[in-house]
This record gives C-alpha cells, structure tokens and sequence, in this order.
C-alpha cells in the first residue's frame, strides 16, 4: 500500500456503509465515521454491540475468521483497505493492536520489542536494534523501569508494566495507528491511570482508537467518542450492532442529540 495515499480530507479512517457478518450473524450494521489523525477515538456501547468488531476490521484481524465477511468500505490514508492488491500483513504493521489483557510473548523483555523489527528486517545489526528497543520502551514510558534487567523474562513484569511493553512492542515496528482493545480493564487504578497518561502523550506521533466500558475513561482521554447500541429484532431474534452516535466527546457526554446515548453515558441504561 502506498504510504503517501491520503484523501483530501487528510482522514485516517474513513468508514462508509460498513456491515459485519460471522455466517448468518448481522454483527455490524451500515457504519458510517471518519477518524482524524493524531487524535483519540473511544468507542463505547453496551456488551455484544459490535466496538471490537469495528475495531478489529481497521487492520483486518477480521479475516483470520474463516466465517466473518465485510462488506461496504474502509479507506486507509486514501487506500481501500480491502482491495485485493492490499497486504493484511503490512495493514497489521502500520495498525498496531494492543489487546485487552497484557500478551507479552514468554522471552526477555529485549526480544519482545525486537520482535516485530527482526522479523520486518528493520533492524539489520545489533545496535540499530539496540536503539529501536530503547526509543519504543521510552515511549511507552517503560524503559527507566526496565533498563537494567532487558534480557529478564517479560513474564516477571507487573500487569501494568506488561501492558506497556506491549505497547512498546506494537510501535517498534513505526506505526502510524494503534487501536487498543479495552487496554485497562485487566490494571488497578494506578496502572490505568498511567497507561491513560502514557496515550496522551502517544498522541503526538499515533492516532489512537480505544474500545473501553468504562465511561469516565472516554470522557478523561478521547478527543472523539462513537457510542454504539444493538437493534433487538424480535421477530427474528437477532441483535445487531449500530453507530448511534460520533462526534466530539465533550458534547457526546454533556449535549447528546440521541435519547440512547444520553440514557447510556448517564448510567440509565446499559
């Protein structure tokens, strides 16, 4: 994919008429948003609306389900994401993911961030790899913790600082997007507060789009905020995922324009 493409909205997303199937399951219906760059975007809803889903179609982590099927479009910078000539493996390279619960790979804490630039060919020699495992673990705030213990297993880490070496491990590779799946839910207060922290400071070089429940942390950290529900039908018994509403989040929280997001970001409902 080319990495100068850009439409001229200068948008990094731009999702028009999005739906989502797993078989016969209508997971995600006709979503429509634009995500800008260098912000951060939250997507909230109830459980079962369809947020991860959304989120795992910006770089196709959706096409490792041998039944999910999307239909509509996702542009990229300007590039159809699912065209063809498109390689989901450097989608995934330049759209991190950093996952709910902490992930790091059972090796020290220097081979998990050296990992992606190994295997791209980042890095051809020692030092030049020396220097993209320090600059990520300084990004994601991690290495004044972690220096002068790099080649200990990750597994000996607190969830918290696991977590940041995720994310050190998702932008070693230079990404220019990274989505995070509720990164928070499985931290106490003090790691959540500095992963929160850590994404405002990350929003200076990333975009970042967040799933998360929790509503304070939305409002605390998101530029934009997309509220999804699910349609209940009952003659066929089905629930589907829709976009009820996206915009600013100060106005998401405070002057909804839908009664559901109201009732949901006020506690009424969800």
């Amino acid at each position: 994919m080319n990495p100068e493409a850009r439409n001229s909205n200068n948008l990094v997303f731009c999702a028009q008429d999005l739906n989502v199937y797993y078989g016969e399951f209508h997971a995600l219906r006709d979503v429509c948003l634009d995500i800008l760059p260098n912000e951060i975007t939250a997507f909230i809803g109830p459980s079962g609306c369809g947020k991860t889903t959304l989120l795992r179609c910006f770089n196709r982590m959706n096409d490792l389900i041998p039944i999910a099927r999307v239909t509509g479009s996702i542009e990229y910078m300007g590039v159809n994401l699912y065209d063809p000539g498109v390689d989901a493996v450097e989608v995934r390279r330049r759209i991190g993911m950093v996952f709910q619960k902490p992930n790091p790979f059972p090796k020290s804490i220097y081979d998990n961030v050296a990992y992606g630039p190994r295997i791209t060919g980042m890095a051809k020699r020692k030092p030049a790899l020396d220097e993209i495992v320090e600059i990520s673990l300084r990004k994601a705030a991690l290495f004044d913790e972690v220096k002068d213990r790099l080649k200990n297993s990750a597994m000996g880490l607190s969830g918290g600082q696991q977590q940041r070496l995720c994310i050190a491990r998702a932008i070693a590779v230079n990404p220019d997007v990274l989505l995070m799946d509720e990164p928070c839910s499985a931290l106490d207060p003090i790691a959540t507060t500095r992963i929160e922290e850590l994404m405002n400071e990350l929003k200076d070089d990333y975009t970042i789009v967040i799933v998360t429940h929790n509503m304070q942390q939305a409002a605390r950290i998101s530029n934009k905020t997309a509220f999804f529900s699910v349609d209940v039908n009952l003659e066929t018994d089905t629930r589907t995922g829709t976009l009820i509403e996206f915009g600013d989040t100060e106005e998401i929280f405070s002057t909804p324009k839908d009664s559901r997001t109201e009732n949901y970001v006020t506690g009424r409902f969800g």
